[in-house]
């Protein structure tokens, strides 16, 4: 059986922005916000979801990536003992639980740094961080200097080939699965951590609990650093983030078919998505929001895990700042919001319905069948079957014949399973898929 990673459809929440926490963290008791995020669970499960990217959740002084201490759940959302009983609320439901890992850095008030503060070079914690050095100062006063990430010295960067350092990150790992029973870890700034130290964070998770996923945020480079069998299992697929909004933009799908073919080596489990935290909303990416419905069916057909981050599947808008990303964190309140009627709701919960049952798509082979500038067909094969997904950037309807490679002489359309069966004659599927939308065709070889 596959791992359920390969399976899965995730579901993203930023919970500090969407609970609507304060910006900053001077709570002295935990709050109780998890009853509030308890009501997302049966959405989730509702649109089909069978995972959910949570994070950061951990205490933290602002946006929750300056972590000020690795133990316990950020006291502006609520307790570890709620954050407990959500995790059992959502396996329940059949739903997973991935959280953030932000152990390249930490925060200003995490006791390491403090104490560094504190007793400079007596410091039992001075090699804990990257380029301590006692002959200048930084910008914010401190008797000393040491790496920050991009320079941004409220962030002080952990020296991660300390063996006190890994150790302590390791345990807080074990802490985390044997307290709260979550299913994989995010790795925060993937791209700039020591090899080595993924390696064993790999090593040393594997036994831990079974099928255990380590997913990094990289945004350039090659992918198959990362995503091997020493190390990662899975990375954010930013190429085909950007290919996705920018080919619909220039009606272009010769971009995306290359980044698909160029990504091939790497494996089909890379982790997709159309915005996320750090991205402005794809609603606000698109010349034509039109444009949303084929996106989404090439998120949830093409090779890759698909990712729906929190409110994008109402096509809420927003574009972040020069100097802040707090529109693109909204708080939402699930019980308003999901009174709303709206077609590509009902659309994301149909291509990850479909993306659930059908097997091809959790790791099936990817060939091209039809590629220019507006439309663009392929394939994704199955044991004994086939799944073929269509899609048209152009605002007047395509008929096509599409060549199937595959003894089968009808398919089902998923899209639209009330319009019966399609003949497919000499080799080929003839369709005519609408203005900005598709097809998803199920052949079952002959």
């Amino acid at each position: 059986m596959k791992p359920w990673y390969q399976q899965a459809v995730f579901y993203h929440i930023y919970p500090l922005g969407l609970l609507g926490a304060p910006k900053e963290n001077h709570e002295l008791t935990a709050a109780d916000h998890f009853g509030e995020l308890m009501q997302w669970i049966p959405h989730m499960k509702r649109i089909n979801c069978t995972a959910l990217y949570i994070g950061p959740l951990f205490e933290a002084s602002g946006h929750g990536y300056d972590t000020r201490d690795f133990r316990l759940i950020d006291k502006r959302l609520g307790s570890c003992d709620d954050f407990r009983k959500f995790v059992e609320e959502c396996h329940k439901n059949g739903i997973r639980v991935v959280v953030d890992g932000v152990f390249n850095h930490t925060g200003r008030e995490f006791f390491a740094f403090r104490d560094l503060r504190e007793h400079r070079e007596a410091s039992p914690y001075k090699d804990w961080y990257r380029g301590v050095n006692f002959g200048w100062s930084t910008p914010l006063g401190d008797p000393f200097g040491y790496e920050a990430w991009e320079g941004h010295y409220e962030l002080p960067c952990l020296n991660l080939q300390n063996p006190a350092v890994k150790e302590y990150l390791f345990d807080t790992v074990k802490f985390w699965v044997e307290q709260f029973d979550i299913d994989g870890i995010r790795l925060d700034c993937a791209n700039v951590l020591d090899f080595n130290f993924m390696k064993e964070l790999r090593q040393r998770t594997t036994p831990l609990k079974e099928d255990f996923w380590l997913m990094g945020e990289v945004i350039h480079g090659e992918y198959s650093r990362w995503v091997n069998g020493e190390m990662l299992h899975s990375v954010t697929n930013y190429e085909l983030h950007k290919a996705l909004y920018s080919a619909h933009n220039d009606h272009n799908y010769f971009e995306i078919a290359h980044n698909v073919k160029r990504l091939e080596a790497v494996g089909n489990f890379l982790y997709t998505f159309v915005d996320n935290h750090d991205e402005d909303r794809i609603a606000s990416k698109v010349n034509n929001p039109e444009h949303l419905f084929p996106i989404h069916q090439l998120l949830f057909t093409l090779p890759g895990i698909p990712s729906i981050y929190y409110g994008s599947e109402w096509g809420i808008e927003g574009k972040r700042s020069h100097t802040s990303d707090e529109v693109l964190r909204p708080a939402i309140s699930i019980a308003e919001q999901s009174a709303r009627t709206c077609a590509l709701t009902d659309h994301i919960t149909t291509l990850a319905k479909i993306h659930k049952e059908n097997e091809e798509l959790h790791g099936g082979p990817y060939k091209e069948l039809l590629l220019t500038n507006r439309q663009y067909a392929f394939c994704r094969l199955g044991t004994s079957s086939l799944l073929l997904s269509a899609v048209n950037n152009d605002d007047q309807p395509a008929t096509l014949s599409i060549p199937v490679p595959s003894g089968a002489r009808q398919a089902a359309n998923l899209l639209d399973e009330a319009a019966g069966p399609v003949f497919l004659e000499n080799g080929r599927l003839s369709v005519t898929l609408p203005p900005n939308g598709g097809a998803i065709f199920k052949l079952l070889e002959g």
